[in-house]
């Protein structure tokens, strides 16, 4: 981005030494981290950001900023020298308070837009897949906006990744695709190292990575001198001179450069060098400064600021010009990039599931989600959708779906194979780039493969749907492992992650709706593979929905039971509600179809749909039994699957675990009876 006449190799080399001291200093004062990847990437990062990275610290977020990826986030100290010694709001308090309490400055690097954090990294694999989706964002905003010589999206993604984040499955899915993708945007420097945390990897990875990537489709620049600043300099211009395809840039590297007793060694990977080592390692390389020190001359040279500024006026001016010629284009861009719905969303959100609850369509709630994409996406383009090679089983294209592929760059749907922890993270990858409202498919039962990436959407508060069909024991004969048991519990104890698991058309596209407009983290929606039945509702009870959980059916006096269902089991319940209620039993039918955001609501509702007066109380749900006890409490029961499931149709293995009206309706008059005892 800028030229600060620092083409000397002593001037670079004590640029890159401020990294490295103060990524000593910063571990050894919190006595743990891992100084050994800063301190031997800091020549690449000096490069990089100095001559090449195109940002403005003034401004973190401005759009069309590169963005820059730290995927081995274990050498977070890094990332955060070089924040600190560029301008970005990160001080020197902070970088002395590395890895304590309430401190921007984690272990790993935690999403902090205002400072420059793109995305939370440490699971190694994750950054660099994160960097696809945004490289994926780039290109297709790129397409849809950018006029001859008014190019308003034209940024880089830059990653920096090690050996560990190769060796992660979920890299080979990702690169895969980046490669099929033709992201020639994005550019990886990969710091072969040959050191991991149990010591030289040449005893477990000895893949010939520049064939793998080149296989890929990428463009490989090898034997790059990690510490030779012109090496590392020409590498990056050839780069960014290929227009079709990613780069990796290959760079030796020695892992703790400088450290006379620990460089080129596993221990200085993850822990601190000690006093004496640090000392010594200074005086190596001629810092001949005190802890945390760094001198005014080098601060100068390192600070953005300015050429920040300029870069950022200069695309605000073009900006302008664009607007000018292509007004309506230029607010479309805007509001995606703000994150913004559109002015018209409410009124035609709120038409369509009235539509659906109009038509009392018996169907499958996979079904369902489709209709509602075909009713929804309209009104949004920037929502992009794909699935893992199950298309016509998750039902995520919609009727405007536009395929994406190298003769389509604008499309927005993607066909992502079978690579569901890569779609995942990809996801989140374009979610954190902006501009865009990712979606994407697989069963249920596979979303364990995706487990991590899931995590990590929750843990950014990010909004990304993932479309979860074939929820239960209800796709019947693919038998046990295709059947979901555990899995719907399992994501409903992550952390900002709301679950959907609908029983009808009506609940579904009300999903999508939440889904679309949560901007507190990302959202599951869990569907069937089987039809289910329209359940009557009013428009009070429609509004509900959004509360997570409500009564759907109720009795003219104080009930003797509440029934608690959700997705399929819910008309099953339905059915044993209308038993009861020919045995003179007063009975209320509570739909939880998201338990999370039920939890959320205040106490005087949460009490009005379960009153604590009614202490008999039943939950019916296809799934592990434990989650259901914190609502039906000590006098009441679960009905549910606590053992993997059965290959048989679907119908019998309802019937076989007791999921139909007759058991419900047995299993709650035992349970008034021995409430009544």
């Amino acid at each position: 981005m800028k030229n600060n006449n620092i083409n000397e190799p002593y001037h670079r080399q004590l640029l890159a030494n401020a990294i490295r001291a103060l990524s000593m200093d910063a571990v050894q004062k919190a006595n743990s981290g891992h100084p050994g990847m800063p301190m031997g990437m800091a020549d690449i990062a000096e490069v990089l950001w100095n001559d090449y990275l195109k940002h403005n610290p003034n401004n973190p977020g401005w759009a069309d900023r590169d963005r820059f990826v730290l995927s081995n986030g274990h050498g977070s100290m890094l990332l955060y020298s070089l924040l600190h010694l560029t301008g970005y709001p990160l001080s020197i308090e902070q970088i002395k308070n590395f890895r304590q309490f309430n401190q921007i400055t984690a272990g790993h690097p935690e999403r902090e837009p205002e400072i420059g954090i793109e995305t939370t990294t440490g699971p190694l694999g994750q950054g660099i897949t994160n960097a696809v989706g945004m490289a994926l964002s780039e290109k297709i905003l790129s397409e849809t906006f950018n006029k001859q010589d008014l190019e308003i999206v034209d940024h880089k993604t830059w990653v920096f990744v090690g050996d560990g984040c190769l060796m992660e499955g979920i890299s080979h899915e990702a690169c895969s695709l980046a490669g099929t993708w033709g992201l020639g945007k994005l550019i990886c420097f990969y710091d072969d190292n040959g050191i991991s945390i149990d010591g030289e990897i040449s005893g477990w990875f000895t893949d010939d990575t520049s064939k793998r990537f080149e296989s890929y489709g990428w463009q490989v620049i090898d034997d790059i001198d990690g510490h030779n600043s012109a090496d590392i300099s020409n590498a990056i211009q050839a780069a960014i001179d290929e227009k079709t395809k990613p780069s990796l840039i290959r760079c030796k590297t020695q892992i703790g450069f400088g450290s006379p007793n620990k460089a080129g060694t596993a221990s200085s990977h993850g822990a601190p060098l000690g006093e004496e080592e640090i000392q010594k390692t200074k005086k190596e390389l001629d810092w001949n400064y005190p802890e945390f020190e760094i001198p005014s001359d080098i601060y100068d040279a390192w600070n953005a600021t300015e050429e920040g500024k300029l870069v950022e006026q200069s695309w605000l001016e073009l900006l302008k010009e664009y607007s000018d010629k292509f007004p309506d284009l230029s607010l479309e861009f805007n509001r995606r990039m703000n994150g913004d719905l559109p002015n018209d969303w409410k009124i035609a959100s709120k038409a369509a599931i009235e539509e659906v609850n109009q038509k009392s369509i018996d169907l499958a709630t996979r079904q369902s989600s489709l209709l509602a994409l075909n009713k929804l996406a309209p009104f949004l383009p920037e929502m992009v959708g794909g699935s893992a090679d199950l298309t016509g089983s998750n039902l995520t294209k919609h009727d405007t779906s536009s395929v994406y592929d190298e003769s389509n760059k604008s499309g927005n749907y993607i066909y992502y194979g079978v690579r569901e922890f890569g779609m995942s993270a990809i996801g989140n990858g374009m979610t954190l780039h902006g501009g865009v409202i990712p979606y994407s498919g697989t069963f249920l039962t596979f979303s364990d493969y995706a487990r991590n990436a899931l995590r990590m959407a929750a843990l950014m508060k990010i909004k990304n749907i993932f479309v979860y069909t074939h929820d239960s024991i209800g796709l019947g004969e693919d038998g046990p492992t295709h059947q979901p048991i555990e899995h719907v519990a399992s994501l409903r104890i992550m952390p900002n992650m709301h679950v959907w698991r609908p029983c009808d058309a009506v609940e579904t596209i009300a999903s999508w709706c939440h889904a679309i407009e949560n901007n507190s983290g990302p959202s599951s929606l869990v569907l069937t593979r089987q039809k289910l039945e329209h359940q009557e509702r009013t428009q009070s009870q429609i509004q509900a929905i959004s509360k997570g959980g409500y009564i759907l059916k109720d009795s003219e006096k104080t009930p003797e039971i509440i029934l608690i269902a959700t997705g399929s089991e819910v008309g099953i319940t339905m059915g044993a509600a209308r038993m009861l209620e020919l045995e003179n039993i007063s009975v209320r039918v509570v739909s939880m179809p998201c338990a999370e955001l039920f939890d959320m609501q205040e106490d005087n509702y949460k009490l009005s749909v379960l009153p604590e007066t009614v202490k008999c109380r039943l939950a019916i749900e296809a799934g592990v039994t434990n989650y259901w006890w914190q609502y039906v409490g000590s006098s009441g029961d679960v009905i549910g699957i606590d053992t993997f499931g059965l290959s048989a149709p679907a119908d019998e293995l309802f019937e076989y675990f007791g999921f139909s009206s007759n058991n419900i309706f047995e299993r709650s008059k035992s349970l008034i009876e021995k409430n009544k005892n």
